[in-house]
């Protein structure tokens, strides 16, 4: 353990040090307030003992210097040595970012005792940094989970809506087209009769892998909208490159080549519904969602395994 001790006089310089020494802790010595911002800076210490009077600028100035070098989360204790004993000058010190005092002359008991404290408090904030960082970092790992299907390891319903609001108001602002895709697995309530749940299971995972590497963009977003439908947000898209990602969409799905004896292609597809829209209004959300299911719905009626868009004229 290393303290910073910034005294002026020599005496007194030399008896806290042999002091400290005796307690196993190495001093680093500074005469004045300047060295001992300085030193502080090139080795930071563990503990700081600091006279209030200096020859230059005064402990409370360089208590509010080394406070100010701190990283956020960082704390080294400040301990002044002063022969003050007004309540002014003890308020000042704390305000200054100092956390103790210790009355000249000083006292071999006084100082073990008030170091040996300050130690405990390290330790016991230390150990509290380790458990805040464990928590923050499963608190991000819940979060993280909390947005995903437990299924297809995609996004999931949840985190779809808070995608779609945020990118609705960022294309709002940005006055920029916003696409979605809706998308569904054509005929999987008889693929589930046919060959099982967990065959169906497994089919959900393939095509949301394939939807997922459809995507090429950071901002692009695929999620499980719910059962076999998915649900893809492009932001920044125009309707014609929405339905090159829908048309590659299906085209990915239909080369897997998954047998499914209950439809007519003999083969697991998808129909895609395709939206696209220059937001103008909040409330106007749900009609992108509207109009993105009701191209679906046209691409089922069209026979399945096709790309249908919407009419939207704004």
């Amino acid at each position: 353990m290393k303290a910073l001790v910034v005294e002026d006089t020599a005496t007194g310089l030399a008896l806290v040090c042999q002091l400290l020494e005796g307690m196993g802790i190495t001093p680093i010595q500074a005469r004045d307030g300047m060295t001992g911002v300085r030193l502080f800076e090139e080795n930071p210490p563990d503990i700081i003992l600091l006279d209030i009077i200096l020859p230059d600028i005064d402990g409370f100035e360089v208590a509010r210097r080394i406070r100010s070098m701190e990283k956020t989360g960082d704390w080294t204790p400040i301990i002044f040595l002063t022969g003050r004993t007004k309540d002014e000058d003890l308020e000042q010190g704390i305000s200054a970012g100092g956390d103790d005092y210790i009355l000249k002359p000083v006292s071999k008991v006084v100082l073990t005792a008030k170091v040996r404290a300050m130690q405990r408090i390290m330790q016991m904030r230390h150990s509290l940094l380790k458990v805040t960082h464990k928590l923050d970092t499963a608190n991000h790992e819940l979060k993280r989970l909390s947005a995903m299907d437990g299924l297809t390891g995609i996004p999931n319903r949840r985190h779809f809506d808070e995608s779609l609001a945020r990118e609705w108001r960022r294309a709002m602002r940005d006055k920029k087209p916003l696409s979605l895709l809706m998308c569904d697995i054509d005929g999987f309530k008889q693929f589930n009769d046919t060959y099982g749940h967990q065959a169906g299971d497994a089919c959900l995972k393939s095509v949301a892998n394939l939807l997922q590497s459809s995507l090429r963009r950071p901002g692009d977003i695929i999620a499980r909208y719910g059962g076999e439908e998915f649900a893809a947000i492009l932001p920044e898209t125009a309707r014609e490159g929405a339905l090159l990602v829908a048309e590659n969409m299906r085209a990915l799905v239909e080369d897997m080549g998954t047998a499914h004896s209950g439809v007519a292609s003999g083969i697991v597809t998808i129909s895609v519904g395709v939206a696209t829209l220059l937001p103008q209004l909040v409330e106007n959300e749900p009609l992108l969602i509207s109009a993105a299911d009701t191209a679906l719905y046209e691409a089922k009626r069209a026979g399945r395994n096709c790309v249908r868009t919407a009419d939207l004229n704004q």
